[in-house]
């Protein structure tokens, strides 16, 4: 098929975003598809070989048969074009525009999955609410552990409260695990599929961007260090949550799993990270499906899922 990657985007996620669409437009090019370089700069706007990209609304992309926007954070992760994509009536890879916002705002995917009984760690939507330190303060609509900043008292709260708001006013703390950092990749659209899960050892104090995307920053430990039976409850609950959000094609869902083997979600990424460090891809591989197998296959899971919605008036 011809392929629209999608790359940039507006978020401070940018850089990623591009290193992320490198790894993909390789992929799509081994699984045999023909890759179209659409990339969105951080002004808004669209092109495709240095040209302005025109949308028209209900005529597809650049003549291409699907799009996959590889685009992190907000203005591109967080339904927004999601949204525009539907509008071009064009099958895209990932998450459609409901789960696409629900997810990307840590205190409404929180919200949601509380109402289901879903165990998580404990989270606050003010400071004064925290209590008991240590936590976690995070720009609540942003990924790869941009603005987030660890606080040990009250004065490092003061400064990292100011550091997730120049990112985003809306504000998330969360009480700090001392568990096992687990993730779980997923696979899927109405019958999703969960990969053995991959154990987070961070080269730091806490899994900040530097030990993300850093080569040596962390290392992936799998399969996860982890009794069966909690390991195939990490596998069920990605899952569950993964519908319980109403994703479609991917996701990564992040977990702690403290002393006793309980086992505590995180949160959930719709267009996790797939650079050379990426735990998403990686996991697959581990799991037996090589990357542009992949990359293959979650094409054909956008293309699926938009002859499902097409079926229907709405």
């Amino acid at each position: 098929m011809r392929v629209a990657v999608l790359a940039g985007g507006r978020s401070s996620e940018h850089e990623v975003s591009l290193e992320s669409a490198n790894a993909v437009r390789t992929g799509l090019t081994e699984a045999g598809h023909e890759v179209v370089d659409v990339l969105l700069d951080r002004g808004g706007s669209w092109s495709c070989d240095g040209e302005p990209v025109v949308l028209h609304p209900g005529q597809g992309l650049l003549g291409c048969d699907a799009v996959w926007p590889v685009l992190h954070g907000p203005f591109g992760e967080d339904g927004s074009v999601q949204g525009l994509l539907e509008l071009l009536a064009v099958p895209y890879v990932g998450a459609g525009v409901l789960a696409s916002a629900i997810c990307m705002d840590k205190l409404m995917f929180k919200d949601l999955m509380r109402a289901h009984g879903i165990p998580q760690v404990g989270y606050f939507r003010s400071p004064g609410e925290a209590g008991q330190l240590p936590v976690f303060v995070k720009p609540s609509r942003l990924g790869s552990s941009v603005g987030i900043s660890k606080a040990e008292d009250a004065e490092q709260l003061t400064k990292a409260i100011g550091v997730a708001e120049a990112h985003d006013p809306r504000v998330i703390v969360e009480a700090a695990s001392t568990g096992l950092e687990i993730e779980c990749a997923v696979l899927g659209n109405e019958s999703p599929e969960a990969s053995q899960p991959g154990e987070i050892v961070a080269n730091a104090d806490w899994y900040d961007y530097e030990a993300k995307y850093s080569p040596g920053g962390m290392e992936l430990q799998f399969p996860a260090r982890l009794e069966d039976e909690v390991r195939e409850r990490v596998r069920s609950l990605a899952v569950e949550v993964f519908k319980l959000a109403d994703c479609a094609g991917l996701a990564r869902v992040d977990f702690f799993v403290e002393d006793g083997g309980r086992v505590l979600v995180n949160e959930l990424n719709t267009m996790p990270g797939f650079t050379p460090t990426s735990v998403y891809p990686t996991l697959w591989a581990l799991s037996g499906l090589p990357f542009p197998q992949l990359c293959d296959r979650l094409v054909a899971l956008g293309v699926e899922r938009h002859e499902r919605e097409a079926r229907y008036r709405f």
